[in-house]
């Protein structure tokens, strides 16, 4: 593949629109249409070098046994989807501050331990090159509404027979249930 250039389609509020324009092994021009948090994208190296646009954070009760999950109405989805808790990290805060203040704000529980930091992954490799920080730990506390009016949560804990029964026919974003299904075995 050859990056041949790149074109800013349209900007919104949170995401802008671009075309990539490459060149396939057998010589054939192709245009591929992606979505960004960058809303100045000036070459191809700034496609994934960039610092993490958000937070994914996957917590368990104090005693293991629990996994927390949203509930979650998603407009693009027009339904309710299991989610972590997530959320973007504001311009000048560090991803440990946007974890804290995203799940006190979705779920109203506390960060308690921080049991690891993942490496940056992708939320959509299809269409997206927005970036990811997961944080693993432990939280606490007691449940709150979300504090945005914008979103309609349910946060909740759940055991792994619960989230075995919520796999067979609830919707889930992928990263989501690919850890619920390995946690819940």
């Amino acid at each position: 593949m050859k990056f041949k250039n790149m074109e800013k389609v349209s900007s919104g509020k949170f995401i802008t629109r671009y075309d990539i324009t490459y060149e396939t092994v057998d010589k054939i021009d192709k245009v591929y249409e992606m979505i960004s948090r960058n809303p100045d994208i000036k070459d191809f190296k700034e496609l994934a070098d960039h610092a993490p646009d958000s937070v994914v954070i996957i917590m368990h009760d104090e005693t293991g046994e629990k996994v927390l999950l949203n509930k979650e109405f998603r407009m693009p989805c027009g339904d309710f989807v299991y989610n972590f808790p997530a959320g973007l990290i504001d311009p000048g805060e560090e991803f440990l501050e946007s974890a804290k203040r995203e799940l006190k704000e979705e779920t109203g529980l506390d960060l308690l331990e921080i049991k690891d930091v993942l490496f940056d992954s992708f939320s959509a490799i299809g269409f997206s090159n927005e970036k990811n920080v997961c944080v693993v730990g432990v939280a606490g506390g007691e449940f709150s509404e979300s504090s945005s009016t914008l979103e309609e949560i349910e946060a909740k804990w759940y055991t792994k027979a619960e989230v075995r029964e919520l796999l067979k026919d609830k919707y889930f974003a992928a990263r989501t249930q690919a850890y619920c299904y390995l946690w819940s075995k």
